[in-house]
């Protein structure tokens, strides 16, 4: 069965989330023979990341491969202080229009370390009045994503279809609530997507975020 799939948009950044980046780690592009880094990046363990390889393929295929230099400059590895890649996030312009933001993964074990945080503020910190609004899709399981894009002003969409795919939100909201604290299900917050984004949405058979 399929994950449920959530949506949500910022139309204004909330700066006072923004934090720095801890010493010993820094930004910078995925590089070309770094590919399979990327594509196993979302996946906790190698067994899965194999078992998803083929989809993430597809993907890149599908997304990115007519734009791969735009990818290589535009997908950020998080990397330790051996230059090694820990996470993985950064901004794309789906359907050549919509701004969005894609594949945001700290491994497993540097999750608590406030990186996740840290690689936003970089990536949203940088971007102009113009690119917003942006736009994101995540599931329930992500809960913790899903505080830490509250905080810098994500809204979760409350539309009943989003493109190719149904917004579960609905059916989704009690499990958010047992999962998050109450603080944070309580700062979520709720909006209507524009119209003119839900009507470009419509003419594309695919996903791309």
């Amino acid at each position: 069965m399929a994950d449920p799939n959530l949506f949500m948009m910022c139309t204004q950044l909330n700066k006072e989330a923004l934090t720095r980046m801890p010493e010993g780690y820094t930004l910078r592009p995925c590089r070309k023979e770094e590919l399979s880094v990327w594509k196993a990046m979302p996946f906790d363990d190698a067994k899965t990341a194999l078992a998803y390889e083929p989809y993430m393929q597809s993907y890149f295929e599908l997304v990115y491969q007519d734009k791969s230099d735009l990818f290589f400059k535009r997908c950020l590895f998080l990397c330790d202080a051996n230059d090694q890649p820990i996470g993985t996030a950064f901004i794309w312009p789906a359907y050549d229009k919509i701004t969005t933001l894609h594949w945001v993964k700290v491994k497993k074990d540097y999750e608590d370390k406030k990186l996740g945080r840290a690689m936003l503020s970089v990536i949203l910190g940088s971007l102009s009045k113009e690119d917003f609004p942006i736009y994101l899709h995540t599931q329930p399981g992500s809960y913790r994503a899903i505080k830490l894009y509250s905080d810098f002003g994500f809204k979760f969409i409350t539309d009943e279809q989003v493109g190719t795919r149904h917004n579960d939100l609905d059916t989704v909201l009690p499990e958010l609530q047992k999962l998050m604290t109450k603080e944070a299900f309580e700062q979520l917050q709720f909006v209507s997507a524009p119209v003119d984004f839900l009507n470009h949405l419509s003419h594309y058979p695919h996903d791309e975020f």
